[in-house]
């Protein structure tokens, strides 16, 4: 479980389990070029730093693992649809498609859908969930949803829905 909009890139926040337990730690970074947070196990270990790379024509966050870049998120191009990719080493991107705004989407990896993203659960809260198939990767699609959160947030705030 994630809180929309409960956060910027300065705070500190948690993600929570099914129950409210908090599994993952966020340490956002205040004061920066760019967005930047640590993605921390609750022990304070580093499982994924974030970063916005600027001046690109539409939003890409890189996700490093241990120091090397891992992982990309990008908005792509669309005349109708929002759409995004996280790119990870390898053929099996990932493909994310739906009502971003409802918080309703899916992850698909080759075809599948391996995660769903839904605020239905919670209506009456600010709070999303996010069930993720057995055997995919959790940080890094939990580090997708913080990342498109965060775009939606500056696209709101600038008016470019």
């Amino acid at each position: 479980m994630i809180k929309e909009k409960f956060w910027s890139w300065g705070d500190d926040f948690h993600i929570s389990d099914e129950n409210g337990e908090p599994v993952f730690f966020i340490d956002g970074q205040a004061f920066s070029w760019g967005d930047k947070l640590s993605f921390q196990d609750l022990q304070g270990n580093e499982l994924a730093f974030i970063e916005q790379k600027l001046l690109t024509f539409l939003p890409k966050y890189e996700i490093y693992r241990n120091g090397a870049l891992f992982a990309e998120v990008r908005k792509e191009f669309s005349w109708f649809n929002k759409r995004f990719t996280l790119d990870v080493p390898g053929p099996n991107d990932y493909t994310i498609e739906g009502s971003f705004w409802a918080h309703d989407f899916r992850f698909l990896r080759s075809g599948n859908t391996v995660a769903t993203v839904s605020k239905a659960v919670w209506s009456w809260t600010d709070t999303y969930g996010i069930d993720i198939a057995e055997g995919e990767d959790d940080v890094s699609i939990l580090s997708a949803c913080i990342v498109i959160d965060q775009v939606l947030h500056d696209e709101k705030n600038n008016g470019s829905h």
